[in-house]
């Protein structure tokens, strides 16, 4: 396919999953109040807000998330068909199977967050050195705070997909992810240093964990998948 046939792809699928996710929106914004009630479970003191706005925009992102987390078999199945042309046919019958674990690991990584990561984080970030100080937390930066950690754990839990994916597309082989395991590490740290909200080592230790884990995942899945496409061209062969 020639390269502007290429961009006219990558803009239909562009333009579907946007739409996916801005309806997927547009319905959870009518339980976003909830969802925010929810994400301040952890708090001992209501949310207040501070500009006239804050309220709609912190129920904006909310919903935006929630769209997002409901969307994403939309737009991974975007995300498939447009790399399903360069795959060979026996890899493109796997599109159902990649759809639904990567939206089992997205959903996943959003339910780690929210029952493990963000109550300890919020108990040790507000307990921290604050003897003497009141906590009052504006509903728009607490949103954000708890939004942007939900969509970085989210994002991250793609990890093993992703890895399968440029395996299968000859981009990447196990060998090479197991020889480079120490600068997976090492990326590892920097990434969970750039998308984690707070700078305390503590919380990249909770992103950074996990993220190498699902790397070891998705090498052995990589190894797994290029065993049984091995096994499949030898009978093919012998055939």
């Amino acid at each position: 396919m020639p390269f502007l046939l290429h961009l006219g792809e990558l803009r239909v699928r562009l333009m579907r999953a946007a739409l996916a996710v801005l309806i997927a929106s547009v319905a959870c914004f009518a339980i976003s109040e909830r969802i925010i009630h929810w994400l301040a479970r952890p708090l001992s003191s209501p949310l207040v807000f501070i500009t006239p706005g804050e309220p709609f925009w912190a129920n904006m992102k909310v919903a935006f998330m929630a769209g997002l987390l409901l969307s994403m078999p939309v737009v991974l199945y975007q995300v498939w068909r447009f790399v399903e042309p360069g795959l060979h046919p026996d890899e493109r019958r796997l599109g159902g199977l990649f759809v639904t674990f990567a939206s089992l690991l997205f959903a996943g990584g959003m339910a780690f967050c929210a029952w493990v990561v963000l109550p300890f984080t919020i108990g040790f970030l507000l307990g921290y050195k604050t003897d003497g100080l009141q906590a009052v937390l504006s509903v728009g930066t607490y949103v954000d705070f708890c939004v942007k950690f939900f969509l970085a754990f989210g994002i991250i839990f793609e990890l093993p997909p992703l890895l399968v994916l440029l395996s299968r597309m000859g981009v990447v082989t196990p060998e090479f992810l197991s020889r480079n395991r120490r600068y997976a590490v090492l990326l590892a740290f920097v990434v969970a240093a750039v998308l984690t909200p707070t700078p305390d080592v503590f919380n990249q230790l909770l992103m950074a964990a996990p993220l190498i884990v699902l790397y070891e995942v998705g090498v052995l899945l990589a190894r797994w998948f290029g065993r049984q496409k091995r096994r499949a061209a030898t009978r093919q062969t012998e055939s």
